[in-house]
């Protein structure tokens, strides 16, 4: 994959986030790794400058970037990369950590200094998942994909509760969604996943779990079936000859009956995952 002339970039995977590093050349404008590549439609892109200054647009919006900031903004869409060091993006569902379209939009290139607050945190951790993205197994990637999401999602939550008059606190509920979500994608193939279990682990009532996603226009139960769903399809979009079947895939992701996963993935994507994986899978992109 290639960012451009003179920088390179290089792919390592955290459970569900991407890291892309790209070494950057001094006053060259480039639009950094393929990030609007299919399958990423709702997912963030989180920028992190690891040497030299740097700058990042998207829009008529543009963060100024020193060694140790970071920005945000939409995967799927063109942005231009301006860099004199090397800049790590890092790609996540955006649901992973409770992003409304409208929310992300308040936040797109904003700049969160790397030497000051939270953002120190997230900063440091962030280039600690750099490094350790190649070397880590399944489980510690899970984990540490897990930790980036709780810590970003404080992070928006207080950028996002203190936006306007600088007066208000950040919702509770709100926050507390935000975890449960990143618990549910911790977890997503557990077959013991439900909503008993996440309302336990967070200490709440079942009841009051369903009350919390009433504003997400759904119930616990389709959202992690919707997210099964999506991560079957993204196994089945990426798969090659070496690939587990489809029975494997969905197994894998907390679907035990082949035939309940058919009638659940055609419901939802208009076609049975053999003709997607057929769909997707015959013939290269040019």
């Amino acid at each position: 994959m290639t960012s451009g002339p003179g920088s390179g970039a290089t792919t390592g995977r955290l459970a569900y986030v991407e890291v892309f590093t790209v070494d950057g050349a001094a006053d060259q404008a480039v639009g950094g790794p393929s990030l609007t590549a299919g399958g990423r439609k709702e997912h963030l892109a989180i920028a992190l400058q690891c040497g030299g200054p740097g700058t990042l647009a998207q829009d008529r919006r543009k963060a100024v970037l020193r060694a140790g900031d970071f920005t945000f903004f939409e995967a799927a869409r063109p942005y231009e990369l301006r860099s004199e060091g090397r800049t790590v993006y890092f790609v996540v569902p955006r649901h992973a950590v409770g992003l409304s379209s409208a929310e992300l939009g308040r936040i797109t290139c904003t700049t969160v200094r790397g030497d000051q607050g939270l953002g120190a945190l997230v900063s440091c951790f962030l280039s600690g998942l750099a490094t350790q993205a190649a070397d880590c197994g399944p489980e510690v990637g899970e984990r540490l994909a897990g930790h980036a999401m709780n810590l970003l999602a404080s992070l928006f939550a207080g950028q996002l509760g203190h936006d306007g008059d600088g007066s208000a606190e950040p919702d509770a509920s709100h926050a507390l969604l935000l975890r449960i979500k990143t618990f549910i994608e911790e977890h997503l193939a557990d077959p013991d996943l439900t909503p008993g279990a996440i309302a336990s682990a967070h200490q709440i009532s079942v009841r009051y779990l369903q009350k919390l996603f009433q504003g997400e226009a759904t119930t616990v139960s389709r959202w992690i079936k919707q997210r099964r769903l999506e991560k079957c399809r993204e196994e089945l979009h990426r798969v090659g000859r070496s690939a587990p079947s489809v029975s494997a895939i969905a197994q894998r992701w907390g679907f035990p009956h082949p035939a309940h996963f058919t009638r659940a993935f055609r419901a939802a994507y208009g076609m049975s995952p053999s003709q997607w994986q057929a769909a997707h899978t015959a013939a290269p992109a040019r």
